[in-house]
């Protein structure tokens, strides 16, 4: 008895003179879906580069110096596992660059024009600084501030300023040590700025002295403006009320200037400033408020808090990827 043997599911066959022949069937559509394939391929090809260097700005302070100069601030989120990422400055005139990530490792940074780009050395958060001259400009008697940000940041004027224009309302506004201190939004923003001058007594005032009389006043009326339009806007979104305190040292708690003045006589004045900042303060201050409060860069800093502490006046501790600096309770070796 003889058994047929029935094929199924075969796409080729072969002929006597030994030539294969394949089905066409289900070519055309195989075609047709081909492009879609190379377009997906080629937008994996593209989103991975992308994930890999993610970066994010997660804060953004801004301190203008008297000389028109700019200390730039900032803190970024990045991918721990990137050897390096690409930070967008906002100018090509850089000084005094500085990059930190954490456990205050100095990372190092190659500037190419308006770029940085920043070894991570495994860190997943950087706080970067730098002075730049190109967000300040002057002209006559008034200097111009000009940014496109992109994130809500904070603006410190320098001393003996006044605003006379602006070309959006701030989100808030402080006065800190006789400074002016703004809260604006992301995009672009422009402040107009003067210097106030000591006035002096005479007969006749002259023309200089009453065009810089009316510069003020108007920078007065612009700021009594732009208050009046902050305190209305509170008003109807109902904000809850902030009040500001100040907090009073506890000189049982901590060293106060005098003993440690008298047992550390050889103290530079810049670190006796730093001291008397932190006393008055409640005895204890983030380093980042000690930059602000004397305009130093983020190393100079960083040196003469290490320097106090070396001598055993003060002791660092981390607090939310700050460093905050205390003043201790005893001087070491007394």
């Amino acid at each position: 008895m003889s058994q047929e043997i029935i094929q199924y599911h075969r796409q080729e066959s072969i002929r006597e003179d030994g030539m294969l022949f394949v089905r066409t069937e289900g070519i055309f559509p195989t075609m047709t879906k081909a492009p879609i394939l190379l377009a997906g391929i080629i937008i994996v090809s593209v989103v991975i580069p992308l994930q890999n260097s993610f970066s994010s700005t997660r804060s953004l302070d801004l301190i203008i110096y008297p000389d028109g100069s700019t200390h730039v601030y900032s803190i970024t989120e990045v991918d721990s596992l990137e050897p390096d990422f690409a930070v967008n400055l906002f100018g090509s005139s850089i000084e005094n660059f500085v990059a930190i990530g954490e456990n205050n490792f100095l990372l190092s940074a190659d500037l190419t024009d308006k770029t940085a780009h920043v070894e991570t050395f495994g860190s997943s958060t950087i706080s970067i600084d730098y002075d730049i001259h190109d967000l300040v400009s002057k002209e006559g008697r008034i200097w111009t501030f000009t940014i496109v940000a992109p994130i809500d940041f904070t603006l410190l004027m320098p001393q003996n300023s006044v605003i006379i224009g602006m070309n959006v309302l701030p989100l808030r506004m402080e006065i800190i040590d006789e400074q002016t201190r703004l809260f604006l939004s992301s995009g672009s923003s422009e402040v107009n700025y003067v210097f106030g001058t000591p006035t002096t007594t005479q007969l006749s005032p002259t023309e200089s002295e009453l065009d810089s009389l009316l510069i003020l006043i108007g920078g007065a009326v612009v700021s009594a403006i732009v208050i009046g339009a902050i305190f209305l806007r509170r008003s109807q979104k109902k904000s809850p009320r902030i009040e500001i305190t100040k907090t009073i040292p506890e000189t049982g708690k901590f060293l106060v200037p005098e003993t440690i003045f008298k047992f550390r006589p050889d103290l530079r004045e810049d670190d006796k400033e730093i001291i008397n900042f932190i006393f008055n303060n409640g005895g204890k201050a983030l380093e980042s408020e000690l930059r602000k409060k004397f305009l130093q860069p983020r190393t100079t800093m960083w040196r003469a808090v290490k320097r106090l502490e070396r001598q055993g006046i003060v002791e660092i501790e981390k607090k939310e990827m700050q460093n905050l600096v205390k003043l201790k309770q005893e001087l070491e070796g007394e």
